[in-house]
């Protein structure tokens, strides 16, 4: 998801009468992502020290079982991201792509593109994508720096397919200590991801 601050629009203590021109300002920019893993599944013969015994009338079985073979499977995944550079730089969720074999990021004109893995980052959950296109529409980016609790941001995405879902919360905390780490400098919001 793409979370936007207005607080470069709006005054941080009033509640901005409608999100529509920046939900449309911003929209071309975000799009969905369709990620393909192949994945082999059945059997992988018989483990060590399992079968039927030697001599036993179902002995034959054991052949059967150890030369069967795997069959691919193709697992699939739907995500969202934003375009961060006219020539084709895209960030979406780690978790959307990791370990994918296919990835295709669809455009808000609905043009197709394969991507690549440029890098991922599971620590906070982002990924870098690369696709061959020239003079895409790119998000405007803020400063988190700037950022406060108690701010109004607006969330837009691509998510399962559907396409600019739009939704509104404010800034709740900057940053978590969590149990598992130090510190996180995560945005932690109320905004709705739907």
């Amino acid at each position: 998801m793409l979370f936007i601050s207005l607080a470069w629009i709006f005054p941080a203590q009033a509640m901005p009468e409608s999100f529509a021109d920046l939900a449309a300002a911003q929209a071309d920019a975000v799009v969905n992502i369709s990620t393909t893993q192949h994945v082999q599944q059945g059997p992988q013969g018989l483990p060590p020290g399992f079968g039927f015994p030697q001599g036993s009338p179902f002995e034959g079985f054991n052949d059967l079982f150890r030369n069967m073979p795997r069959q691919q499977q193709d697992k699939h995944s739907l995500g969202t991201g934003f375009v961060i550079s006219a020539d084709g730089y895209v960030v979406t969720n780690n978790h959307v792509v990791d370990g994918a074999d296919e990835i295709i990021v669809r455009l808000s004109d609905r043009r197709e593109l394969t991507a690549e893995v440029i890098g991922l980052d599971k620590k906070r959950d982002i990924a870098l994508l690369k696709v061959k296109a020239k003079d895409l529409p790119v998000v405007k980016l803020g400063s988190s720096h700037k950022l406060k609790v108690g701010e109004w941001v607006m969330a837009i995405g691509s998510p399962f397919g559907f396409d600019h879902s739009v939704s509104a919360g404010i800034v709740s905390a900057l940053g978590r200590s969590l149990p598992s780490e130090n510190y996180v400098p995560f945005i932690q919001t109320d905004v709705a991801i739907n």
